[in-house]
């Protein structure tokens, strides 16, 4: 992961790989036969163990204050290295159809599943009218404000808009912040 985030997907190599990990090259290749199925093995383990987390936190969530505390895991979330090492996949995925054939099967499927900890998190019922579609345009924002933090330090600007989406979202959702 450190290596893709670090160079990206056409600076990281299974031999720079392999070194860093101090394993040989071969049991590396024995495990994971290309690169791809390296870096993608690494970005679903990460994301296995991210989601374990933010299941935690949304077990543990507070009534008031909810949707701003939903909101902070979420971006810190999307913020973190495995956004960014998903991130390089994506970019990577765009022009190389045999990478995209594997990436775009697990985007769908943690998408799916971060809408689903996301509705837990906020503590709502997607069965009410316009819920998943606020469910969905937040995790939309979130993505696109971490997408922003990428080339530039944009929290102050993100904090902000955060405090405005969790006082929509309360409004929307017909509770107090």
């Amino acid at each position: 992961m450190a290596c893709l985030v670090e160079r990206g997907w056409s600076g990281t190599s299974t031999a720079m790989v392999a070194k860093r990990a101090e394993v040989s090259r071969g049991a590396m290749l024995h495990h994971f036969p290309t690169k791809a199925d390296l870096v993608i093995g690494a970005v679903e383990h990460l994301a296995r163990l991210r989601r374990e987390d933010l299941l935690a936190a949304a077990e543990s969530m507070p009534g008031t204050g909810r949707s701003r505390r939903a909101l902070a895991l979420l971006a810190d979330h999307m913020t973190g290295e495995v956004f960014q090492a998903a991130l390089e996949l994506w970019v990577a995925a765009r022009t190389d159809a045999d990478l995209r054939a594997t990436v775009a099967p697990l985007e769908q499927r943690v998408g799916r599943e971060t809408h689903r900890l996301a509705v837990r998190m906020f503590g709502v019922d997607e069965s009410e009218p316009g819920v998943r579609k606020l469910v969905q345009a937040t995790l939309d924002l979130v993505r696109g404000l971490a997408l922003a933090s990428t080339l530039t330090d944009d929290r102050r600007r993100r904090e902000r808009i955060l405090d405005a989406w969790a006082a929509a979202l309360d409004r929307e959702l017909g509770r107090s912040a």
